[in-house]
């Protein structure tokens, strides 16, 4: 009996472990054995620009109203992405961005391009919203510090190109090409400026997201397509000389794990001289995830995806040793700084949030009357990976005032809340789905419809909120749960389809933490911890 129940103790040890490796592991892509599995990051990573510098790999992305935002991510394997700086910690060309009246969903930063060039970093974005102009940015190393140092016209969805003789040039919208003068601060006076190509007949939809590379002395331009009746796709433009003429090629044409079509992005070498593509693909209600593929140069042309030209569910890591990193962290709030893999809905207000007022929390300090979470400042985000996600946040809502709402959210223009209300002299729980009805030019949002599904009353001032996210095919599901002992849970109103808001955020599913006041200022809430995990 003895010998039996050590056994039994060592194979439960045994599993347990296992269990915490798998728990880990299942956090990245990376299956740790030299290969990886499509989709490379499962979560909202739109845009990307893939550059590598000697043994480094450095990615860009779209984060819009976020702040900070445009993330820096480093990789050794084009598979394990770790986010390492921004370009801008807010931005404040407009009051847009400060949600006090006006809102820049929707909007902001998006498309952003990275080059190096001469020993510095250069990245490149135009916003989507007035006053409608360029921001160059650039540092000597990319986890450090980047440096805004001039400002250029608009130019939608551009990449910029230093080429070997010194000129420098933007690729934008449908098949435009300007010259840029030498530092970037302004267009050359008499230099570029045309249209490099006109579209053919099959080009009757979307054209945009120029990517540019330059490759055994030919000019290779990306972009997506999406004709009208047809499917998103990727096409190459190429040409011996920048200004042309230039013949076009379909060089990815797929569906992928039960969604039509894999399209928007780049393609990079290693340093063995192999060529990968980083293309996004839709993917409902988690966003727009990357995929990572094999680049073949066939006949002079960059075809992407494997020897039948789709995208590979599983594939061999190109560079191996990489360390797998996650994307989405747990945080006990237990350091001086916001850990990076935060980001707040629009420009936080900083003194309205605290790491150091009460050690081992995150405070957060009503700091404005609003009418609901889409106009609350200090709204805290990461993303939502698939295929599946959980998280709990620990809150303590003993110093909340009366109309003021804390809680934790999927986010997005439809959007499913647990939140903590405070009324009357009593708190209650709450799940609820807010509903943007309306977008307009100069606000963004207006008409935000609540339902409130399920209503109890706390009886105590510690609180724990969970939600869960289900991104298989089909599902796009949000599930909410809530414990006072964070043991034992109880379901909390209804499910909620996730969906990604094509109509008004433009983005995929982010968990939210806020608390905002509806009727008078100073309640505050402390937020214990965010525990994450990524379930495969």
């Amino acid at each position: 009996m003895i010998m039996k129940a050590r056994c039994f103790f060592l194979i439960l040890m045994t599993f347990c472990f296992l269990s915490v490796t798998l728990s880990v592991r299942a956090q990245s892509s990376d299956n740790g054995d030299g290969t990886f599995t499509n989709p490379m990051l499962w979560s909202d990573v739109p845009d990307p620009d893939v550059i590598r510098v000697g043994d480094d790999f450095y990615l860009v992305s779209t984060t819009m109203h976020l702040m900070p935002g445009a993330p820096i991510m480093h990789s050794k394997d084009l598979v394990n992405w770790e986010i390492v700086s921004y370009l801008f910690d807010r931005l404040t060309d407009t009051p847009n961005y400060d949600l006090n009246g006006c809102t820049a969903y929707g909007r902001g930063q998006w498309a952003t391009s990275i080059r190096y060039h001469d020993g510095k970093f250069y990245a490149y974005f135009s916003p989507n919203d007035k006053p409608f102009r360029g921001y160059v940015y650039t540092t000597d190393d990319p986890k450090g510090k980047w440096e805004l140092v001039a400002r250029t016209p608009h130019f939608h969805d551009a990449s910029l190109f230093f080429d070997d003789d010194g000129r420098v040039y933007v690729f934008y919208g449908t098949g435009q090409l300007r010259e840029l003068k030498s530092d970037l601060t302004d267009v050359q006076p008499g230099g570029v400026d045309m249209k490099i190509f006109e579209r053919d007949e099959s080009e009757t939809g979307l054209l945009e997201g120029s990517r540019v590379i330059k490759h055994n002395g030919k000019y290779y331009l990306l972009m997506i397509s999406w004709p009208a009746g047809g499917k998103r796709r990727q096409v190459c433009y190429r040409a011996d000389k920048i200004t042309g003429p230039y013949e076009k090629k379909v060089i990815l044409e797929s569906a992928f794990a039960g969604f039509p079509y894999v399209g928007q992005g780049c393609i990079v070498d290693d340093a063995k001289g192999n060529w990968y593509g980083v293309i996004f693909q839709d993917r409902g209600g988690v966003g727009r995830v990357l995929t990572l593929m094999p680049c073949r140069w066939k006949d002079g042309w960059p075809i992407l995806g494997d020897e039948n030209g789709n995208v590979p569910e599983v594939m061999e890591k190109p560079v191996q040793g990489g360390r797998e990193m996650p994307l989405v962290v747990s945080d006990d709030f237990g350091e001086k700084e916001m850990k990076i893999n935060w980001q707040w809905n629009h420009n936080p207000v900083n003194e309205a949030w605290s790491l150091s007022e009460r050690p081992g929390y995150l405070r957060l300090k009503t700091s404005r009357v609003v009418e609901n979470l889409f106009w609350a400042p200090n709204t805290l985000t990461q993303r939502m990976e698939g295929p599946e996600c959980s998280a709990v946040v620990s809150l303590d809502v003993s110093h909340m005032k009366d109309g003021d709402v804390a809680g934790f959210s999927a986010f997005n223009g439809d959007a499913g809340l647990l939140s903590v209300i405070a009324e009357n002299g009593r708190k209650y729980l709450t799940m609820s789905t807010n509903v943007v009805s309306l977008r307009d030019s100069d606000k963004a949002v207006t008409g935000v419809k609540t339902e409130e599904k399920e209503r109890i009353e706390l009886t105590k001032d510690v609180v724990y909120l969970r939600i869960d996210g289900d991104f298989r095919v089909n599902r796009d599901i949000a599930t909410f749960y809530y414990s006072l002992d964070n043991k034992d849970w109880k379901k909390m109103g209804t499910d909620f389809k996730m969906i990604f808001d094509y109509r008004r955020l433009f983005m995929g599913t982010k968990y939210a933490i806020f608390n905002y006041a509806t009727k008078n200022l100073g309640g505050y809430v402390d937020v214990d911890f965010f525990d994450y995990k990524r379930i495969k």
